[in-house]
């Protein structure tokens, strides 16, 4: 399978600050520009950077150069040199799947094949919604690899269709050899709506146009839990996107579901993924900002048995930090004001920058001040398709507060 013509590919001799070097020993994945005190020549993207060691002049490790990026170097290989080819990838590919395995003997059919750095391709997205993968790049540095890689993810996930995407920086700086973000590679693809099992309920995504890759699979447990905690049960989803958290409880057995989101076509999509499934219970969409729907809703003086709450990332740098750490108590105070008695407050963030320790004690602070007692259920983190090989990868945690 040929995606890309052949590129050549040099191979690039670099050196770090000797301080640098002790995260590279600890095979942290990423190398800043500012880190590099030598380098034989310029690199392009997907270059082979070879790290040398400071004093011995050994090989330390090895990665892509990314010309595009601050993190001028994403790193493959460590302590021991290898030759980065097609085996090569073909072993993480089959690395990667082997650790989903236990998903996929559940009554599920979507998941993340490679989840970037975490799998040892940083940068590199791939998931699977039933027979169609969607891979998603998030930089420029494997065009050169994609005529190893691709093939050897069809031949393992069984997928019959795949689509490539692209994240912006892609779209719209640097050659991408004719490949286009939502272009079907191979097979074909009668809709771009595909629909896809999770945990025996059914969902859609659109693999063309959708947000990422069309879905989002990290929160795949916490909806299953949420579900099996909703049989008879007044559910509210805030941030509700396309009802995942909804639909999981309407599926169990909800007596009600209220989806509230700022975006109607979100909200549309929710209804869509309600239909796909059996359910007895009413849904309601509320197309509101979540502070003030929230607000709205306690000013009504209405209550739920379950509130789940789960924001996009409020903080994508540093300087976003506090901020985002007030807007997680504004809606950790709110969702406890809405919790009937006995009932549950869900929490969830996907900041990566806030770290789980602090955004379970700022959410805790706020239930405490809100004068009703509360027991923690549990703390969850990331599902076993999301797994975590350094810091920077950890970005999920989710919290269930039975508030008496």
């Amino acid at each position: 399978m040929n995606i890309t013509p052949q590129l050549e590919i040099k191979r690039i001799a670099i050196k770090l600050k000797p301080a640098v070097e002790k995260k590279v020993r600890q095979e942290h994945p990423w190398v800043f520009e500012d880190s590099i005190v030598k380098q034989n020549v310029a690199g392009d993207p997907g270059d082979l950077a070879i790290i040398y060691d400071h004093k011995k002049n050994s090989f330390l490790a090895c990665g892509l150069y990314d010309p595009y990026s601050p993190i001028r170097i994403k790193l493959l290989q460590f302590k021991k040199s290898a030759q980065i080819d097609g085996a090569w990838f073909s072993d993480k590919v089959r690395a990667a799947f082997d650790t989903r395995k236990p998903l996929l003997a559940t009554d599920t059919n979507s998941y993340r094949l490679l989840f970037g750095e975490n799998d040892g391709l940083p940068g590199f997205i791939a998931d699977v919604y039933d027979r169609v993968l969607v891979i998603k790049l998030y930089s420029h540095i494997w065009f050169p690899y994609l005529n190893w890689i691709i093939p050897e993810l069809i031949k393992v996930s069984g997928a019959q269709t795949a689509v490539m995407r692209f994240n912006r920086l892609i779209q719209s700086k640097g050659e991408t050899y004719g490949l286009h973000d939502g272009q079907v590679i191979y097979g074909d693809l009668e809709n771009e709506v595909v629909v896809f099992r999770e945990h025996g309920v059914l969902f859609s995504a659109n693999v063309i146009k959708g947000h990422k890759t069309g879905y989002f699979l990290d929160h795949r447990h916490n909806r299953k839990r949420v579900g099996e905690l909703s049989k008879g049960k007044t559910v509210l989803d805030v941030f509700s996107y396309a009802g995942g958290f909804s639909v999981h409880a309407l599926s169990q057995g909800a007596k009600s579901v209220t989806s509230l989101d700022i975006s109607k076509h979100a909200l549309e999509m929710a209804t869509e993924n309600a239909s796909l499934n059996i359910h007895a219970g009413m849904h309601n969409i509320v197309v509101a900002d979540a502070f003030e729907g929230l607000q709205d809703f306690i000013n009504q003086g209405q209550q739920f048995d379950i509130v789940v709450i789960d924001p996009p990332s409020f903080a994508k740098r540093e300087s976003e930090i506090k901020r985002a750490e007030k807007s997680y108590a504004k809606l950790a105070a709110l969702g406890a004001k809405l919790v009937a008695r006995n009932g549950i407050l869900v929490l969830a963030s996907c900041s990566s920058r806030v770290k789980a320790v602090d955004f379970f004690r700022i959410s805790e602070e706020q239930i405490t001040a809100s004068g009703k007692p509360f027991k923690v259920l549990e703390k969850t983190f990331h599902d076993v398709d999301h797994p975590i090989t350094f810091p920077e990868g950890a970005y999920l945690k989710c919290s269930y507060y039975q508030i008496q």
